[in-house]
């Protein structure tokens, strides 16, 4: 793993995969086919794609039941705590509506509503993770979206992955559907004879996944274009190299693209956990992956102090950040950018993948300098609320007109006029 002393700037931001030019144009060619052959479409895309051919796409009753028998009772009871400690921290997001009035009369407000429906894409194949089914699921569910569509590709046995099925029954989740990439997209977003539309579609999936929802979107809403996973390790010399270590690897196994970077001012840190992240490597199943990511986008920054090390973690503004340093709750209000931040050496970043409650779906690529984790908020809309009584028009009425006048409006300016007639 490489090291680096820092200079002046490092960057984490990498250019977001728009994918090339022939893929765009296979995903443009599939939505165009969805639209107008719907469930015919998908039906000879599953077979292209996912080898199989599917007369109906709905998962059964008797779906749900063979993922329970194919999944052990203890992995059950995993999956429905980790959904009540998710549940438990989305539920205290949720915003109410509110009104105020002034003393003219006038009435000013905000509505949140929810969605009326919304759809979880969950990706399949050696990406098969119940965990996005609970984490796309559960904010829409406290949000009070009425109707949350599920797909996944299936198998080429025909069956969508036990532990997706599973995760997606404990949370109340029947309308799922087998069928999976930008078809699937393309489905939710126009509708199919069997897929009725949604508002919003959320959740991961490949580049043609990715290129399906930013060509929907303005049909319906998305979540995010999200890039690979990232991590960003802020250590100091009071650090263990194996936890380091290992905890960069939870993330380079994710994806050839991911990027694990580890910050610190300790020179005998960084050399140390190089060291262990080529013994680590050795160990790992999915040791092809990993390595490739952290020869293409691992790093170690070596810098002159913590206060420098702060610095560059704002600048790379990692989707997650774990603090490994002496006093770290000392440093949380020095980070301006970070996905999710995780404090202390025993908040491994899996553990917010998996268990502790908040979203693991977070902005990447440098996003976290302007936007959010996965949210209730995303599951609702706000609509303003306006209500001026005779008096308050009486009294600004001249001023909104003027106003409409200097921008060139005089249809403005007359509308409010004749209220004082």
């Amino acid at each position: 793993m490489r090291i680096e002393r820092v200079t002046n700037t490092v960057s984490l931001k990498r250019t977001i995969d728009s994918g090339t030019e022939e893929q765009r144009k296979a995903v443009l060619e599939i939505l165009a086919q969805v639209q107008k052959e719907g469930d015919n479409a998908l039906r000879s895309y599953t077979e292209k794609f996912d080898g199989v051919f599917l007369n109906e796409f709905k998962v059964t009753d008797s779906d749900f039941k063979d993922a329970y028998a194919k999944l052990d009772e203890n992995m059950v009871q995993i999956i429905k705590e980790a959904a009540e400690n998710i549940r438990d921290y989305h539920s205290r997001q949720t915003r109410q509506s509110w009104m105020t009035m002034k003393d003219n009369g006038t009435i000013l407000g905000q509505k949140i509503t929810p969605l009326d429906a919304v759809g979880v894409y969950v990706p399949g194949g050696k990406a098969a993770y119940p965990s996005s089914v609970l984490m796309n699921v559960i904010p829409a569910q406290v949000a009070g979206v009425e109707r949350i569509v599920m797909v996944s590709p299936p198998g080429k046995d025909g069956t969508i992955p036990a532990g997706v099925l599973v995760a997606a029954d404990i949370l109340g989740v029947k309308e799922i559907y087998k069928v999976g990439g930008a078809q699937a997209v393309g489905a939710l977003a126009f509708g199919t004879e069997t897929i009725q539309p949604v508002d919003k579609i959320v959740g991961p999936g490949n580049i043609f996944v990715a290129l399906a929802k930013r060509e929907v979107y303005g049909n319906v809403d998305i979540d995010m274009i999200a890039g690979p996973s990232e991590i960003v390790v802020l250590a100091d010399e009071t650090a263990l190299p194996n936890e380091v270590a290992a905890d960069l690897l939870s993330q380079a196994e994710h994806d050839e693209r991911a990027s694990s970077i580890l910050v610190t001012p300790s020179m005998e840190l960084a050399e140390s956990v190089a060291v262990e992240v080529e013994r680590q490597l050795l160990l790992l199943p999915r040791e092809a992956i990993a390595r490739a990511s952290i020869n293409d986008f691992g790093a170690i920054y070596v810098t002159n102090d913590v206060e420098e090390a702060i610095r560059v973690v704002n600048e790379l503004a990692p989707e997650h950040l774990e603090i490994m340093t002496k006093d770290p709750m000392e440093k949380v209000g020095k980070i301006k950018h970070a996905g999710a931040i995780f404090i202390g050496r025993y908040s491994s970043e899996p553990v917010g993948d998996y268990f502790a409650g908040p979203n693991h779906v977070l902005p990447t690529n440098g996003t976290a300098r302007f936007s959010s984790p996965l949210s209730v908020d995303d599951f609702t809309k706000k609509s303003t609320i306006i209500s001026y009584s005779k008096q308050a028009i009486k009294d600004n009425a001249p001023k909104i007109a003027a106003f409409a006048r200097l921008e060139g409006l005089e249809a403005h300016a007359r509308a409010v006029e004749e209220r004082l007639k």
